[in-house]
């Protein structure tokens, strides 16, 4: 199979050779042709397996040949993204596919001036790239209208709402024109989503190129139990026992990413960080540098775990494992992309056991483990499995009391060393999904 028995038009064939596409994916070569064919679709696939070029390539066909010209201060297609990050990864590959049509793209997000992409809108664009946030802005400031939109597109609409994006959602919905076509991108579906898509989807078709939840097999994964005192150390002494050279690191928590940019800077490591605190032009900075090899480390929060695309990036260490278990997906999918190899290292303290399991769970796979010499945890990693089970290691029988002698009396209860108190039970943060007033739709 080729992009041109997909039906696709000689500008994006050739925008496609010129960018190495040689074959389309799975998804693309299911997906493709219901674009074109104006469905409302749902698709489901693994990163790095082309999501991207599987909506946009034939969206851009659409617009190509279809529609009256864009006005002014106005969108014929929207794709909306999570993250800043990912909406310039998007927007960026959107420009190179259609760099032989007659079409104008943009990207607007948070976290940089209004005024500018205020300006830009003047003319109109036939695709727009946005977060939902900065969206939305724009609309209430009369500097967008969607009247003339033919096409919505979410990205990673899951991770929209383990953001807080619910409520934009709601209210973009009721923004858009009710003829319109639909389609919905992930690599993970969770049953929010599935709710979700039933509200806002008109007919769809589901397409699931790959086992549901599943990391691409591409990727080596396991994992190294450790105190979370001893995390940083241990960072250092596996970066320098295999030589890393471009590493990128998730950390749960800003300061978590500070802190180890600030230690390993210090021992004179060429790192930098991002998360949601950092200006969007430090953010682009760092990552810039990071994907041209001047940064060998970059630490993130999950603002990096979507829409970063790293040609050849050969590994991603979990430093802290995420506290949704879908994002452990969408993090290690950083490597392993476009059919190359990488590995997935998480360290692993025991009080995350619980987000270990769900993990596991999720995958449907149990994590190998591997202990790193001078650096076996005191507080003992209980074992988990695909079925979501934690293991709990059965407890010693205490020491009798001893009488006379110098040794202590009424020892009481103890406990060693390697036991570690019952985890409490895993509990996933609830995630509101946007209930539509949908109303009869009209059929296309």
């Amino acid at each position: 199979m080729t992009f041109a028995t997909l039906g696709l038009i000689e500008p994006l064939q050739r925008a496609l050779e010129t960018l190495g596409y040689q074959t389309p994916t799975p998804v693309q070569a299911q997906a493709i042709p219901a674009v074109l064919a104006g469905r409302d679709l749902m698709a489901a696939a693994q990163t790095g397996t082309g999501k991207t070029a599987a909506f946009a390539v034939p969206l851009l066909q659409l617009l190509t040949m279809e529609g009256p010209k864009v006005a002014a201060n106005s969108a014929r297609a929207l794709i909306l993204c999570p993250t800043r990050e990912l909406a310039e990864q998007v927007h960026a590959s959107v420009a190179e596919y259609a760099q032989h049509l007659p079409l104008t793209t943009y990207a607007v997000y948070g976290g940089v001036s209004i005024n500018p992409q205020m300006m830009k809108l003047r003319k109109g664009v036939d695709i727009l790239v946005a977060t939902p946030g900065r969206l939305i802005d724009l609309f209430r400031q009369n500097a967008l209208k969607l009247n003339q939109l033919q096409t919505l597109v979410l990205d990673e609409a899951d991770r929209m709402l383990d953001l807080g994006f619910s409520e934009e959602l709601a209210n973009i919905y009721r923004m858009l024109p009710k003829k319109r076509q639909t389609l919905l991108f992930s690599a993970t579906f969770s049953d929010d989503i599935r709710t979700l898509a039933g509200q806002m989807l008109n007919d769809p078709l589901s397409i699931e190129v790959s086992p549901r939840n599943v990391a691409a097999n591409t990727v080596k994964q396991w994992v190294v139990p450790v105190d979370k005192k001893r995390k940083p150390e241990l960072f250092v002494h596996l970066m320098r026992k295999g030589r890393w050279k471009q590493v990128l690191v998730f950390a749960k928590t800003r300061n978590g990413v500070d802190a180890l940019v600030d230690k390993l800077q210090g021992l004179g490591i060429n790192a930098d960080g991002i998360h949601g605190d950092k200006p969007q032009a430090t953010r682009q900075r760092a990552l810039d540098r990071f994907k041209s090899s001047d940064v060998q480390i970059l630490v993130a929060t999950d603002v990096a775990a979507r829409g970063l695309d790293i040609e050849d990036l050969p590994l991603v260490v979990n430093f802290d494992l995420p506290i949704v278990a879908e994002d452990y997906i969408h993090r290690i999918g950083r490597t392993g992309r476009a059919g190359n190899t990488g590995e997935a290292i998480s360290l692993v303290c025991a009080d995350e056991v619980n987000m270990l399991s769900a993990i596991e769970m999720l995958t449907r796979q149990t994590l190998t483990r591997k202990m790193e010499p001078d650096f076996e945890p005191e507080h003992r990693v209980p074992d988990t499995d695909a079925s979501g089970q934690v293991v709990k290691k059965p407890k010693k029988p205490k020491k009798p009391k001893t009488s006379g002698g110098g040794g202590k009396r009424n020892l009481g209860k103890w406990v060693d060393s390697g036991e570690v108190a019952p985890a409490e039970p895993s509990i996933k943060p609830v995630r509101k999904v946007p209930v539509f007033n949908t109303g009869p739709r009209k059929k296309k």
